[in-house]
């Protein structure tokens, strides 16, 4: 009897041009994932193109897709490395091709590149309340770490000095950038930011806001402000990355960005806060900064979170 033909062809880098592809099984999948999860009527919408653009470039020769024999798109996993910390999202399957394997597939192909890569800690998030998902990164030996809780605050109306930015650096971006890849290295060394800020400049969807003390880089935080939804106003600030000397140093920081945001003329801020800073968590809610959603990491056997030696490094592992 004639059988269909379910194989799939990957993985392969997708281009620009797949955007349209990424954001319809994006959708779906997480749609799919929400319904089944008790979230009945929640629909997940489409992600703006230059924050697909941004993902795509981060990640380069990690983001991977796999195709049916038609050509269409069934599954991604768009796979990033901030020197030696490796992490892997967004990924997903088609609802019509879940259960056959492929998410294992490309799961494991993501795993290896970032081995190959040299990263030493490996991972990803997922919600926490999604037992399937824990269970089956479990199954390859990815196992609970630290929540990463999403804290929001409204902006003011007003904010204090003008802050210090890495797009009014002018000719003197790339040593900005520099420093900023030196402060990380000194508190944690091997992991780098630099491709990120980079890109983040050069597609003009957010910037750096850094903060000084005697003339000296002492924090800084790479945020996005550009809609993360397709088709939805600018409204939040959100820190992808955050890095500090201190908590003094990051007390200053946060009024800084909290000026950015009032530049921005933006109503929220966003800090994804990772629950192994107890004392930053701990001074965010203090500051009245409400959470509002939290995800799970995720580490594989072997290639575990490393603390930085000193001060905080909070890095995003979502787009």
């Amino acid at each position: 009897m004639w059988r269909p033909d379910r194989s799939v062809r990957g993985p392969n880098r997708p281009a620009v041009r797949d955007i349209d592809q990424l954001n319809r099984v994006f959708a779906e999948s997480f749609t799919d994932r929400y319904s089944r999860d008790g979230l009945v009527g929640v629909r997940v919408p489409q992600l703006t193109p230059l924050v697909w653009r941004y993902a795509l470039e981060d990640a380069g020769d990690g983001a991977m897709v796999w195709r049916d024999t038609d050509g269409h798109m069934v599954a991604f996993n768009i796979v990033h490395r901030s020197g030696t910390e490796g992490w892997m999202g967004p990924l997903a399957v088609r609802p019509d091709r879940q259960g056959e394997g492929i998410g294992s597939t490309m799961v494991l192909h993501g795993l290896e590149w970032l081995r190959s890569q040299g990263a030493t800690t490996i991972g990803l998030e997922t919600m926490p309340r999604t037992v399937d998902n824990i269970g089956f990164y479990s199954r390859l030996r990815l196992v609970p770490g630290h929540l990463t809780v999403t804290l929001v605050r409204d902006v003011p109306r007003h904010g204090g000095s003008a802050p210090e930015l890495l797009s009014a650096s002018g000719r003197l971006a790339a040593s900005r950038i520099e420093e900023c890849r030196r402060l990380v290295d000194t508190l944690h060394p091997g992991v780098d930011f630099s491709r990120e800020i980079t890109l983040t400049r050069d597609l003009r969807i957010g910037d750096t806001t850094m903060v000084r003390e005697g003339g000296q880089l002492t924090a800084f935080a790479l945020w996005h402000s550009v809609p993360l939804a397709a088709g939805r106003p600018k409204d939040e600030l959100r820190v992808l990355k955050l890095v500090a000397r201190s908590i003094e140093a990051f007390d200053q920081l946060l009024d800084a960005v909290q000026a950015s945001a009032v530049a921005e003329r933006v109503d929220r801020m966003a800090i994804r806060c990772q629950s192994e800073f107890t004392a930053v968590y701990l001074r965010l809610v203090g500051l009245g900064y409400r959470v509002h959603w939290t995800d799970l990491r995720m580490l594989l056997e072997g290639y575990p979170q490393k603390a930085p030696r000193q001060g905080i490094v909070m890095s995003n592992w979502e787009i």
